[in-house]
């Protein structure tokens, strides 16, 4: 796995680039700014980009401007999105591009290298990792889909675990119950978002894009776990 790394701190930017290279990771690159992590990405053309949100010489969208970029310029590159809190409007406007090989994380997922390393890999892989506090404020807009209206409150819990890029079995461990009743709850998803077998499409990746335009362009849909049960969650 090729990496280049954006982080305008130099002290994170070298503790990740050790990070992972003693994991045998191939950071190829790093950047203190925007336009040098747009050179490095065309220079070394890496598998993944690692950027922070906030850059020079603004401090304020750099990384994400640069991420929408990046993804622009390299339709295949993963990219893992870091932040030091949960900005509602630079997540929704990178989830706006598709979540296939994408993470938003907060940076203090970055201490628990376990976690941290395991969202870079299913990043890299073509999967989604979002911070579960990312998705818990993303609740906080207006717009909702009807359709998710109807959904049971366990639906909602499988589906906005889903969105977290959490597979069935670890669905299932989370929420303490069977592989067997989050595949049921699944099927139920599909079957109330008017997701069809027959569509030409991935019904998992269809079902998780509704409820995160749902959520960031407009609501918490009623009955969506948040606070403390969402803030125990992790990536």
């Amino acid at each position: 796995m090729r990496i280049v790394i954006a982080e305008d701190d130099p002290l994170l930017r070298e503790g990740l680039a050790l990070l992972l290279r003693a994991e045998s990771l191939d950071v190829v690159a790093t950047a203190g700014t925007a336009g040098e992590a747009l050179d490095a990405i065309d220079a070394h053309e890496p598998d993944v980009a690692i950027l922070d949100v906030r850059m020079p010489p603004t401090h304020t969208d750099e990384g994400i401007v640069a991420a929408v970029e990046a993804r622009r310029r390299r339709p295949g590159l993963a990219v893992l999105v870091l932040s030091a809190y949960v900005e509602q409007s630079f997540a929704t406007e990178l989830l706006g591009g598709g979540v296939r090989g994408l993470g938003y994380l907060l940076k203090e997922r970055v201490g628990r290298v376990e976690e941290f390393l395991d969202a870079l890999r299913r990043v890299a892989a073509g999967g989604t990792a979002i911070d579960p506090e990312v998705v818990a404020q993303l609740f906080t807009r207006s717009r909702q889909d009807t359709r998710l209206e109807r959904l049971s409150p366990r639906e909602r819990e499988v589906l906005a675990l889903m969105a977290e890029g959490l597979g069935n079995a670890a669905v299932a461990e989370r929420l303490v119950v069977t592989d067997g009743a989050v595949h049921k709850h699944i099927r139920s998803i599909f079957a109330k978002l008017d997701l069809s077998p027959t569509d030409r499409v991935d019904r998992r990746v269809a079902a998780v894009l509704r409820y995160l335009d749902a959520v960031g362009a407009g609501g918490r849909p009623s009955g969506t776990p948040r606070g403390d049960t969402a803030r125990r969650r992790t990536v």
